[in-house]
């Protein structure tokens, strides 16, 4: 039952999280401004220590930093090759074309942090097999970012020029996420090894996004005192929330 409350708690947290992204879409900015700190937030202060914790009696801490790196590296080189964009329409001939290749930019950061959310699930499952404790401590972190996650996943279609019917679509596969994993935790076992390279991976995955996609956009052509003001709070409110579950 308590399995069953915490999975319903991540649904709602996530997709409220959403909705307040498409509701104050007129200040895109500073959505994507907090965003961006979210994000960073997530990588640094929950993806890492995680990965530290879980894979470091098995691999050196430059190994998994390594694997940080890697992830970095992949997300963008599939950023730059696989949906190249252009801030100049004139570098572009097929408006279409274009419109096409940005949607698929946002449904490839979409399902990044989906995927990363699917992880959590898969981790609040985990946690629950070693202890009620434990389990209770790893799903009370999950959902103090997941109102985040919401904000962040509408955020990475919206600003890619993604129309409200694809934001909710991939609002909902982000929201759903969580529980499909606590679900699925139910008939898995993962090695603690390797379920801490992953969130290593997914740590450099999230360090591009918000750092080098995310973070840009959000002051592009607007006032940077408020947006910068608006990243630090990200990354404050993740500070926060991580800390807090870990109480």
């Amino acid at each position: 039952m308590t399995l069953i409350l915490i999975a319903i708690g991540a649904f709602v947290a996530t997709f409220l999280g959403g909705l307040f992204a498409l509701r104050v879409r007129d200040k895109l900015h500073l959505v994507l401004g907090f965003s961006a700190g979210a994000v960073v937030g997530v990588a640094f202060f929950d993806l890492l220590p995680e990965s530290l914790d879980l894979a470091g009696t098995h691999f050196q801490a430059s190994t998994i930093t390594a694997v940080v790196a890697a992830g970095f590296v992949l997300f963008m080189i599939a950023d730059r090759f696989l949906f190249p964009h252009h801030h100049d329409a004139d570098h572009c001939e097929n408006e279409h074309h274009e419109h096409h290749l940005q949607a698929r930019r946002g449904s490839l950061g979409a399902g990044s942090l989906s995927i990363h959310s699917f992880l959590d699930g898969i981790g609040i499952g985990l946690a629950f097999q070693v202890s009620p404790t434990v389990g209770l401590i790893v799903a009370f972190a999950v959902l103090a970012h997941d109102f985040s996650d919401g904000i962040n996943t509408v955020s990475m279609i919206v600003k890619n020029g993604g129309e409200r019917k694809l934001a909710l679509k991939w609002l909902l596969v982000d929201a759903a996420a969580p529980v499909i994993g606590i679900i699925a935790s139910s008939f898995i076992r993962v090695p603690e090894a390797s379920l801490g390279m992953l969130l290593a991976l997914f740590c450099g995955f999230f360090l591009y996004i918000g750092a080098s996609d995310l973070l840009p956009e959000s002051h592009h052509a607007h006032p940077t005192v408020w947006t910068t003001v608006a990243t630090v709070l990200g990354i404050a409110v993740l500070y926060g929330a991580v800390n807090l579950a870990g109480l």
